[in-house]
């Protein structure tokens, strides 16, 4: 062994129990019980206010590099999701320039990210008006699946797919094995709405309303039974669209669904007016919305959360003038993703052991990284010591992402990061450093 944990509380796939794991070259090689006379030139035995998580996995981050990295970059994103105890990322294909809608654009950010990536990092493909020939070669060159929106995605760059095109998409990327990730609203209804405007809070959550969502799910339900494709939706919102996401589901259609962390802890009802660093789009909606999607993760509806990480330079958001029309729509969020769930998990009577599933396990197997997500024989010795009854108050400008706005600031949030580990060596030591980068570039089917 390299290097051995000890540690009274330990989530695996049968549970918190206490365990004994050791690591050889970066992978787990021995699960023992915690007794166990395992031995390694490093020992690190975690205190008892402290557990031991796999790595966690997230699947929805906008990093922004090339074109618009004084949003965000690698280097800032990756050392904030290492502070946060996430150990992989997937990098959304918008808002950096140029977006990933062929191979050249691929290598142009794969380029970027290569010595600057705390964490490990893989990249989605986009699929838009025009691209059809590229998606072979995009999957070709390892990306995890293809995402589309069907309403402006907020950047011109990054055009959505009409309704006419979306059927063809679909039998291309099921025909390939992949998948297609959607950003769920309906244009038509969202122009038919209230047009966002000035401070109110209530006036653009009425310009982005549930029916916008709803119908635009039920719009690709269809799609994908008619075609066979794996799709998968982006930021469910809406709790209204959770039973015929189940009932999909039981007629065999090949569907899963994410929510965020900001979903499931703020509520519309306690939005300041003027509060821009709380748009996003869909909206958070109102506190009975979202203890619906709380219910929806218990049933299994809603499969992972991951933190959609959306972030701008700060003159963007609009604070001087509070106005939600013009303000940039996105929530910076990866660094504290982990405690903002188990804050609200564990008052709804979750276990940290679900928590892994929604934010480590399920976002592995979403992604198709067979080596992530867990701590199992075989696995990325990928590693998160956390401290669930530690609390603290989030303060924006010690963050790491790159500009200070989250609507997280002066949330009181349970539990802390402690340290993680990627492939046995230790990444976060503390809640100010990160350590030299030494994530990997990862491709689908990498070991």
């Amino acid at each position: 062994m390299d290097l051995v944990f000890r540690a009274r509380r330990v989530v695996t796939a049968y549970g918190e129990v206490a365990r004994c794991v050791g690591v050889r070259g970066g992978e787990i090689v021995a699960i023992e019980p915690y007794d166990s006379p395992l031995t390694a030139p490093e020992v690190v035995e975690l205190g008892d206010d402290e557990v031991l998580l796999p790595g966690l996995v997230d699947t929805h981050v906008h990093v922004n590099e090339p074109g618009r990295t004084e949003w965000e970059g690698f280097a800032s994103a990756t050392a904030a999701a290492a502070l946060g105890g996430v150990t992989t990322i997937v990098d959304m294909p918008l808002n950096s320039i140029p977006p990933t809608i062929d191979v050249a654009a691929l290598e142009v950010k794969r380029k970027a990210a290569e010595t600057q990536a705390h964490v490990d990092v893989g990249f989605w493909g986009g699929a838009v008006p025009g691209n059809e020939n590229e998606l072979r070669g995009l999957h070709d060159a390892g990306v995890f699946g293809f995402k589309c929106f069907l309403l402006h995605s907020g950047v011109d760059e990054f055009r959505p797919l009409p309704p006419e095109d979306l059927e063809g998409v679909l039998r291309r990327i099921a025909a390939m094995g992949s998948q297609l990730i959607v950003h769920a609203e309906d244009s038509d209804a969202i122009d038919r709405a209230e047009t966002p405007h000035g401070e109110l809070y209530a006036n653009f959550l009425a310009s982005r309303p549930r029916g916008a969502e709803n119908l635009a799910i039920a719009w690709l339900l269809e799609r994908a039974r008619w075609t066979g494709a794996r799709v998968h939706v982006l930021h469910l919102s809406s709790s209204d669209a959770l039973p015929m996401l189940a009932s999909a589901r039981r007629d065999g259609v090949r569907v899963t669904v994410e929510t965020c962390p900001h979903y499931l802890t703020f509520d519309a009802e306690e939005v300041p007016d003027g509060a821009t660093q709380f748009k996003c789009c869909p909206p958070i909606r109102e506190a009975e919305n979202r203890e619906l999607l709380w219910q929806g993760l218990r049933d299994g509806v809603i499969d992972i959360v991951v933190s959609d990480h959306s972030p701008c330079t700060a003159d963007l958001k609009h604070l001087d003038t509070g106005d939600f029309g013009t303000a940039w729509g996105g929530i910076a969020s990866l660094q504290v993703g982990l405690p903002a769930v188990w804050s609200g998990a564990r008052v709804r009577g979750h276990t940290l052991a679900d928590v892994v599933e929604w934010m480590a396990t399920g976002p592995a197997r979403l992604a198709g990284l067979a080596h992530k997500g867990s701590i199992a024989l075989g696995n990325d010795a990928d590693f998160c010591v956390f401290a669930p009854d530690d609390a603290f108050v989030v303060d924006a400008h010690r963050l790491a992402h790159r500009n200070p706005v989250t609507p997280y600031d002066g949330r009181a949030l349970s539990g802390v990061v402690r340290s993680t580990w990627l492939r046995g060596s230790t990444i976060c030591a503390d809640s100010t450093t990160s350590g030299p980068p030494a994530g990997r570039l990862l491709r689908r089917g990498d070991r």
